[in-house]
């Protein structure tokens, strides 16, 4: 396989690329998702979307943060391309920490069930990133390591990395993630959200640990990876988010055990208030008083 191009269209000076109407695309398909979801669970539908809108543009920030923080070296030297995001370079990572940290904040601000919420963003989060990724294609970019398998990826000769300018076919690890989000999609949506219904924020950290999961394998193949000394900073953050995602769960599922105990104990105190209070209103013969007065005039 090999990419058509960068450039969808062109009308004039307007130069309209492919990354940017994937991207475009995946918010799209994402906050539809969201909606119909927060709907159907009875919640308040523009609400939750007006925090996801805001959630989404924190998240491209961030993304865009992360990219140009690690890639300095780049960046420092062309300053101008910091804000060229329509070419690429989002970073998922810096979008998966500054997202959904700004999501949360908006929604305790406006009383919205938080974690709720998170359950409810999870499958737009992983079914736009599927589509996003395929915005790399298009732009040559976050491919593996050289490979003569029957699904390599054609890249041309400028968009080569040092050291394997005379390679030409890689790993489309764009691909990969893309396949792999897909399936995390899936999971969460037929699988997990029916038997995870009563735990909230257990379907998000499921999300964010079968994602990372993914990553942190896909990630070994890569080229372009940020490194920390000798380790990939995509990796760490990979095994973070397991971490995270377990301990989360972990944390979800003893809440959710929790609460139906509770709720027994409010029943059992409800019923011995009702209990209580109908000995005390009731005469030695099984009559109320107050029906008792009103029969004999008292």
């Amino acid at each position: 396989m090999s990419s058509p191009g960068a450039i969808a269209f062109q009308i004039g000076p307007l130069v309209v690329r492919w990354y940017g109407i994937l991207m475009a695309v995946a918010i799209v398909v994402g906050l539809w998702l969201a909606h119909r979801q927060a709907k159907s669970e009875g919640l308040d539908a523009d609400d939750i979307i007006g925090v996801g809108q805001w959630s989404i543009l924190a998240g491209l920030i961030g993304a865009r943060a992360y990219e140009v923080i690690f890639n300095w070296d780049y960046y420092g030297q062309y300053p101008s391309k910091i804000i060229a995001v329509w070419e690429g370079g989002l970073a998922i990572h810096g979008g998966l920490i500054v997202g959904p940290l700004v999501g949360v904040v908006l929604a305790y601000r406006k009383k919205l069930p938080v974690l709720r919420g998170l359950d409810i963003a999870a499958p737009s989060l992983a079914i736009g990133q599927a589509i996003g990724r395929w915005g790399n294609f298009f732009n040559e970019e976050a491919f593996g390591r050289p490979t003569e398998l029957p699904w390599k990826l054609y890249i041309s000769p400028e968009h080569r990395p040092a050291g394997f300018t005379q390679d030409e076919f890689f790993h489309p690890t764009f691909l990969y993630e893309s396949l792999w989000d897909l399936a995390v999609f899936a999971a969460l949506v037929v699988i997990l959200r029916p038997r995870l219904r009563e735990r909230h924020g257990a379907l998000f950290f499921a999300y964010l640990g079968l994602y990372s999961v993914g990553r942190l394998v896909i990630e070994g193949l890569r080229l372009d990876s940020f490194w920390l000394g000798s380790l990939r900073v995509p990796q760490l953050a990979s095994v973070a988010g397991i971490v995270i995602a377990i301990v989360g769960i972990m944390w979800s599922r003893r809440r959710g055990s929790m609460r139906p105990s509770r709720a027994r104990s409010a029943r059992t105190g409800a019923v011995a208030s009702r209990s209580r209070s109908s000995i005390r209103t009731r005469t030695p013969w099984g009559c109320r008083t107050s029906d008792s007065r009103r029969s004999t005039g008292i």
